[in-house]
């Protein structure tokens, strides 16, 4: 039940140890800078913040309940740390969307040539990827309804650290995944079916970013790792299954 999982969460590790491959380093130093950029500002921002949740925390029991806060808190802390890297992440995204396309271009040429040569990389793709990159921002906002509702709602919020984790994980499967899945053509809403059709790998990968980002020294090398990971996610799982689809789809249109 495990394995797609685990297999998910390995893409991780995997993409990490092609940062300093020949023909592929060049392409990290850019996104890398910009992630150094934006996890710097993350843990500033977070660092004055986390005295006012404690504050926030405290203030929203009521006196008889006081004794619950030592639980809560540790729970609202986790809940706020994932939302704030998972946060800082899209905004790294957005900021580095073009160099990333490129990124996963020359690792898919490298680790699978025979899947096809991705599409090519133009001016008007590097102009679109931040509005695609803010098309994305729309779509997790509206996702993000649940985990927040899950979070007001008392008794019920003692589950928000995980219900915040499962978000978390997907939405940065989606982020990345959009990389190696876009050069091949797929559209948001199809590139998300593939991903549900691979759930337990999609969140297997998705978990493994998250942990990295919050890992010091590691979160500042996550978004190359991570476009690397899904790149190399895509051509050796993704893509086999998405060509199962295809192929399934054009003999049910040939029987029709």
């Amino acid at each position: 039940m495990v394995g797609p999982f685990v297999a998910g969460f390995r893409y991780v590790p995997a993409g990490l140890g092609w940062l300093l491959k020949p023909g592929i380093r060049r392409y990290v130093i850019i996104p890398i800078l910009i992630n150094a950029v934006v996890f710097a500002a993350g843990i500033a921002w977070l660092t004055g913040a986390i005295g006012d949740m404690q504050t926030a925390v405290t203030d929203w029991l009521p006196d008889w309940l006081d004794w619950l806060a030592w639980l809560l808190w540790p729970l609202a802390l986790l809940a706020a740390l994932v939302v704030v890297w998972t946060g800082f992440t899209v905004i790294a995204n957005l900021i580095g969307s073009p160099f990333n396309g490129v990124l996963s271009e020359r690792v898919q040429a490298a680790h699978a040539p025979g899947l096809g040569p991705a599409a090519p990389t133009r001016w008007q793709d590097l102009l679109r990827a931040p509005i695609d990159e803010l098309r994305k921002l729309g779509y997790f906002a509206v996702l993000a309804i649940v985990p927040l509702i899950v979070s007001l709602m008392p008794v019920v919020n003692v589950a928000a650290p995980l219900v915040w984790g499962v978000f978390g994980a997907w939405i940065l499967i989606v982020e990345y995944a959009d990389y190696p899945l876009g050069n091949a053509g797929l559209r948001p809403r199809a590139q998300r079916a593939l991903l549900r059709g691979n759930r337990r790998l999609s969140l297997g990968f998705g978990a493994g970013v998250l942990l990295m980002t919050v890992v010091p020294g590691l979160n500042l090398v996550a978004m190359p790792t991570a476009v690397i990971g899904a790149t190399l996610l895509w051509c050796d799982r993704l893509a086999p299954t998405a060509a199962a689809r295809r192929g399934d789809a054009a003999v049910a249109g040939g029987v029709e």
